[in-house]
């Protein structure tokens, strides 16, 4: 037992010796090729086997004869052991430069496609994350595009828009200055009218441009759907006998919500103006509101006649205005965009569908928890 224990000792120490060679050497190479470091850990193997044989045949454990048997066997496995390593090193390297190649593609706005090959099991992992990235950066990009899109027409409809007043404005202004007036009360208030419906567009235009930024700071409070709404229906009132358009609001349900007060309050003045102002008059405009499952349902069904079936999905895009002339009071068609925004602020979404004679915003919102 003595002489086994002795045998273990010695070839424990030369198989460590080796070892801690082994690790210097990886650390030093450590920036190399993975197939480096795969041959520097097949070598380490065999040499420290080597380096036991060694040691215990130093001890004079070992015959010569019986030495000279044993590093001819480790000999020919250290050649096996590195050819082996060469060659699954060179696979590996081949494979992670294929990967390599096929995510330069990225920076030029591609896609990524993943080799074809076989590979290991890590490397197949990392080919689908990066399978995943493209799929995410392409949507980003698309995004993007679209975004831009919608500004560049955004800022061509508020030149138009803002031209406009601003062109009558100066008009009136010079008149009046010249004393040219024969009622300067109907120039002042006409002044007042255009200067209202800039101070509109402007606060419009500050609002979205909050809500893209992520800087809109909501303030939620526990509020009846049924107070919310008759506040709306209340503030739009004026406009609609205006219009001449008859506002119903009796198929609200009392169920509460948390929401922020003020800025739910503006999407609903959103929705009721816009349909307001696009029904006929001796029209309806209909307020609706129920609690369906986990969700608070807030519906605007308007008289307006119709949105064709292409211009749908780019209701709430920023400075959409429909088929209609885009002209004042048409608006900058900043409202929906809004309306989508702070929606979407509180976790909810917006859409419009087509219904007999006009169409229907639906806001849906979550539900708040039970008391």
């Amino acid at each position: 037992m003595r002489d086994m224990l002795l045998i273990a000792f010695y070839a424990l120490m030369g198989a460590a010796a080796a070892g801690i060679v082994g690790a210097l050497v990886l650390r030093v190479l450590r920036h190399r090729s993975v197939a480096v470091s795969l041959t520097v850990v097949a070598a380490v193997t065999v040499t420290a086997m080597l380096a036991g044989t060694l040691a215990v045949a130093q001890a004079m454990f070992l015959s010569p004869h019986d030495l000279t048997v044993v590093t001819m066997v480790v000999a020919m496995a250290a050649v096996v052991s590195l050819a082996t390593a060469l060659l699954l090193g060179r696979w590996v390297v081949a494979r992670s430069r294929e990967l390599a190649l096929a995510a330069r593609s990225f920076g030029d706005g591609g896609s990524f496609a993943a080799p074809g090959v076989p590979s290991t099991a890590e490397l197949e992992a990392l080919s689908r994350e990066l399978a995943a990235t493209s799929d995410r950066l392409a949507e980003s990009r698309e995004r993007e595009r679209a975004l831009e899109t919608s500004r560049r027409e955004l800022v061509a409809w508020i030149s138009h828009d803002l031209r406009t007043p601003l062109a009558g404005l100066r008009a009136m202004s010079e008149a009046l200055e010249d004393g040219v007036v024969q009622d300067p009360d109907r120039y002042f208030r006409q002044i007042r009218t255009e200067v209202d419906r800039l101070n509109s567009m402007v606060g419009d235009l500050f609002e979205l441009s909050r809500i893209h930024a992520g800087a809109l700071a909501l303030t939620p409070t526990r509020m009846s759907l049924y107070d919310l709404v008759g506040e709306a229906l209340a503030g739009a009132d004026p406009l609609a006998r205006e219009h001449g358009v008859r506002l119903v609001g009796d198929g609200v349900e009392p169920v509460p919500v948390e929401v922020d007060g003020k800025e739910m309050t503006r999407v609903l003045a959103n929705l009721l103006v816009n349909a307001i102002r696009r029904t006929p008059a001796d029209g309806t405009v209909a307020v609706a509101a129920e609690q369906r499952e986990d969700r608070v349902v807030v519906s605007v069904t308007d008289g307006c006649g119709g949105i064709p079936e292409e211009d749908l999905p780019r209701v709430f895009d920023t400075g959409w205005r429909g088929s209609q002339a885009r002209t004042p009071p048409a608006g900058a068609g900043l409202g929906l965009a809004i309306v989508r925004g702070i929606v979407e602020a509180h976790a909810g979404h917006a859409e419009v569908s087509n219904v007999s004679g006009g169409c229907r915003f639906e806001v849906s919102l979550p539900a708040a928890a039970p008391r």
